[in-house]
């Protein structure tokens, strides 16, 4: 749950970044929070980011990318990967009532079981059923599959219990993606993939849990994270 001095600042930033492409100076954020000092920015900043709603990206000016917004905002959490908009015109007629059923481009993708977003669990290389998910949630290229989560090491960035996981089949990943990370050929784990030196580190995002660190070669990435589908 975020403070209002916290969420002020992440929709000040959001809106901000949404109107200019890039985010605000921190004397800005100051002006705007009317805060005396750079050092209160500074503490909202480093709060928000161990939330999981920003990310500062080292080695650039200015470099802040709103992750995901609470829902007071309009959003849902979203981090780890770019969110598909499904983009439509706008219908000349009266809009469907939410007793309408409404077409929804649905695609098949193989259940292959649970990954664990805690503790790795065994890896997982079975198909146990077939999963429908938006089209416009798939990348244009490579295969897909889904995953159901097991465990609460990614709750932090919205991702919870029970939750189903849409993954993009890739053996590469860029610092921050949440990934399916197969440790030691037997593991299989969904965290956020770091680069450290010669190591991997997968981060979990939940205070509770430690980032696990690993040679290079025990690591292979097996996908990389597109989507979230979650029942009610």
């Amino acid at each position: 749950m975020l403070t209002k001095k916290q969420l002020d600042l992440l929709e000040f930033i959001h809106k901000r970044v949404q109107r200019d492409g890039v985010p605000p100076s921190f004397d800005e954020m100051k002006v705007a929070l009317d805060l005396r000092s750079k050092s209160g920015i500074h503490r909202l900043i480093t709060a928000l980011e161990e939330r999981g709603f920003i990310r500062r990206l080292a080695h650039r000016a200015r470099a802040i990318e709103v992750v995901r917004l609470p829902e007071s905002l309009g959003g849902e959490a979203t981090v780890g990967f770019t969110p598909r908009v499904i983009e439509g015109d706008k219908p000349d007629g009266p809009r469907p009532s939410l007793s309408e059923p409404v077409a929804v481009n649905a695609v098949e993708v193989p259940m292959m079981g649970r990954i664990a977003a805690g503790v790795p669990i065994e890896a997982i290389s079975h198909v146990e059923n077939q999963v429908a998910v938006p089209a416009q949630m798939l990348s244009s290229s490579g295969e897909h599959y889904a995953l159901e989560v097991k465990g609460d090491s990614m709750i932090d960035v919205g991702i919870n219990d029970g939750d189903v996981v849409v993954i993009r089949e890739t053996s590469a990943a860029d610092d921050g993606d949440i990934v399916v990370a197969l440790v030691d050929g037997h593991e299989a784990t969904l965290k956020r993939f770091l680069r450290r030196g010669n190591a991997i580190a997968l981060e979990a995002a939940n205070p509770a849990y430690e980032t696990r660190v690993f040679p290079e070669d025990k690591v292979k990435v097996q996908g990389k994270l597109v989507g979230l589908i979650r029942t009610y």
